[in-house]
């Protein structure tokens, strides 16, 4: 098939749509690929180091507030709906799919308008705001979470997954844990609160030292690289926790986690349900429609996490860890009920939907 894949601004985003690429290539499906981003995005930096063939088109988001600002975001996504158009007549794709961020927009848009399949993916428990304007207009609608599906068209919704998942899935235990000084043969608690780490999240894996020292059990905790420095000056480290800045290939180290204590953001969560991992998950507050909080309370009601609210996080969170920890007959229903939620073959189902438009 020809392709035309957009999602922008973050990897919740971006990343869906890569792993939904790879998975064409991997089954020669993808005759060719064109990835529609902006120039200031963080697509703009990861889609072309995956050798995907990268244009751009010039948009920004609507402010909250009403200001004259917003008469500039409506006319830029006209002048880009009217470009592309024209990047669309000239590539012929049979598909165009969009995985979200206002970019997608006006390339999804200008998709429906000249006749061609589109799909968009929707990889939260909430919709956001480019997919709720687009869901009118495309042919099928894939989510992630079934709690997203009253906010769109009934008839047009199939759920899915997040393609996120297949790339993880049949990924196996390793010695990577090795690298950190690590023994990857030790029950291995993992925090990570993002690539840049969470102020909140350190504070509480740093309050729970005490109760981490002398367990039978090994921590990764990973800071964040703008934090690592001044905790690394501050913080007595105990014998069986290692502090790092930044993991390389998080995805990498799964296999060997016996229990995450992380965020509840879509690709985290189509990971660790992937692979059956346990989780406590404290959503960031900082996103729209509080929609992490939303992806957590699903995982939930499922019995694969535990929450805590970072307003929550109190004086026994040390004590509630490690009691998790050590309790076998907990964590293993806890990783049941993740890959019972799992989608492994999320891309595989994503293509399915590409494919059943183009007939």
């Amino acid at each position: 098939m020809r392709i035309v894949v957009s999602g922008g601004g973050t990897g919740g985003h971006i990343y869906p749509a890569l792993a939904l690429i790879e998975q064409l290539k991997a089954r020669n499906l993808a005759d060719e690929v064109l990835y529609v981003g902006t120039s200031r995005g963080l697509e703009s930096k990861i889609v072309p180091q995956a050798g995907i063939p990268f244009k751009t088109l010039e948009l920004q988001g609507f402010k909250r507030k009403l200001t004259l600002e917003n008469f500039k975001t409506i006319r830029l996504f006209l002048k880009s709906v009217r470009e592309a158009k024209t990047m669309l007549r000239n590539f012929k794709p049979d598909v165009v799919l969009g995985t979200g961020g206002y970019v997608s927009g006006a390339i999804v848009y200008a998709a429906a308008k000249l006749h061609i399949p589109t799909v968009i993916h929707e990889q939260n428990s909430v919709a956001g705001v480019t997919n709720r304007f687009l869901s009118r207009y495309v042919d099928k609608i894939v989510i992630a979470f079934p709690e997203v599906a009253s906010a769109f068209p009934q008839q047009k919704v199939v759920l899915a997954g997040n393609p996120r998942a297949q790339q993880v899935a049949n990924l196996v235990p390793n010695d990577r844990l090795a690298e950190f000084g690590l023994d990857p043969k030790k029950r291995t608690l993992l925090i990570f609160g993002g690539s840049r780490g969470a102020p909140k999240m350190n504070q509480a894996a740093v309050s729970a030292f005490p109760a981490f020292e002398g367990q039978d059990f090994q921590v990764l905790f990973v800071t964040g690289r703008i934090h690592y420095q001044q905790l690394a000056d501050q913080v007595a480290v105990p014998a069986n926790v290692k502090m790092v800045p930044y993991v390389d290939d998080m995805p990498a180290i799964l296999p060997d986690i016996n229990l995450i204590i992380g965020r509840a953001g879509a690709t985290s969560i189509a990971e660790i349900t992937a692979l059956g991992i346990p989780a406590v998950l404290i959503p960031s507050p900082n996103v729209t429609g509080n929609h992490q909080l939303i992806n957590a309370q699903s995982l939930v009601r499922g019995g694969a996490a535990e929450l805590i609210e970072e307003t929550k996080i109190d004086a026994s969170f040390g004590q509630r860890i490690v009691t998790l920890m050590n309790s076998e007959q907990k964590l293993n229903a806890m990783s049941a009920a993740a890959k019972e939620l799992g989608t492994p073959d999320a891309a595989d189902q994503l293509i399915q939907v590409l494919e059943s438009v183009m007939k």
